[in-house]
């Protein structure tokens, strides 16, 4: 399957990209100010508590870069590395919007790492979901180097994200954990489409419009699709690199989700074929439904708490 070359095709997926930021960022924003966790999990960093190198680089890309959290002192002969990927609709952000998430994940004894990848914009238009993935599949054995070159020894991790990020994140955790230079021991992420198949994203159309499904799904895999491909389940195979579902068996890792029955960003379906995965394969996971909230999971605070304590929980299990 050839793939995308033309500019104005592949940028009409930009159209629905962009929405993701939008909406992404006002839910956001009213969370921010709101503040109902008091302080709970974020902590006040200082040199008593970690240190973070900046910009390292893993690629010869602009955005190949990845920022390095280490706790104070060497108090453990081997550590676990968080690994967390940054929201944004595939289109914008960055990773120092998850320094507050990163500190307090470091000084609960982590390495931690937040990772950029190359986004899908005007300069960058063959930038897709599919070669984001191969940014973080090849930033993670250079995170791990640097780590251990500061003295730190790895021999775990866990990786997580946000909305796109939480995409990535899932996609590592199935598709390449058999690959990774560190075990992978589980995966947690919020609001991040987990599945591609165009009959769940209705809130945008796409399961009435087998053509816009095509355009979308095309700049979203970096190769052309057509509607007869969409209408004969041809497209299936090529958007399988970004299918989190399509890769889980039963060995892989624990998962910890969120969704919004209200979102308008993520498919909110889209995370349906993930769980039918896990389950079919004894998978471990805990999903949350937040049942009043959108694409921030704004809405139903006591649940965005619970969520987090079972973060704890998981880490706990999983990586210690």
């Amino acid at each position: 399957m050839s793939r995308i070359k033309r500019k104005g095709s592949v940028m009409w997926g930009a159209v629905y990209f962009g929405t993701f930021i939008a909406v992404f960022f006002i839910s956001v924003m009213m969370k921010l100010k709101t503040g109902p966790f008091h302080g709970k999990y974020t902590v006040d960093w200082n040199d008593r508590v970690g240190t973070v190198y900046t910009d390292l680089p893993y690629g010869d890309g602009d955005l190949n870069k990845f920022d390095l959290y280490v706790p104070a002192g060497h108090t453990k002969n081997s550590y676990g590395l968080i690994v967390y990927l940054h929201a944004g609709g595939f289109t914008s952000g960055d990773k120092s919007g998850d320094g507050n998430i990163l500190k307090w994940l470091c000084a609960k004894g982590y390495v931690t790492a937040g990772v950029n990848y190359t986004l899908f914009t005007e300069e960058t238009p063959t930038a897709s979901v599919y070669s984001q993935t191969m940014d973080v599949k090849d930033a993670i054995p250079y995170v791990a180097a640097k780590a251990e070159q500061l003295g730190y020894k790895l021999d775990r991790m866990a990786i997580g994200g946000g909305s796109a990020g939480g995409t990535l994140a899932l996609v590592y955790a199935y598709r390449d954990a058999g690959a990774s230079s560190l075990p992978v021991k589980m995966v947690f992420e919020m609001v991040g489409p987990a599945s591609f198949y165009y009959e769940n994203w209705t809130n945008y159309g796409l399961d009435q419009n087998p053509e816009a499904a095509a355009k979308l799904f095309s700049a979203m895999s970096g190769t052309q699709l057509t509607p007869e491909m969409m209408l004969s389940q041809e497209y299936l195979e090529i958007v399988k690199p970004i299918s989190a579902d399509r890769w889980v068996n039963k060995n892989s890792v624990p998962a910890l989700m969120a969704y919004g029955t209200h979102d308008k960003i993520c498919p909110y379906l889209s995370v349906q074929p993930l769980i039918a995965a896990l389950n079919k394969n004894n998978v471990p996971y805990d999903y949350f439904e937040f049942p009043h909230s959108g694409h921030g999971l704004q809405n139903d605070n006591k649940l965005y708490t619970q969520y987090m304590d079972k973060l704890e929980e998981y880490l706990m299990k999983y990586m210690n």
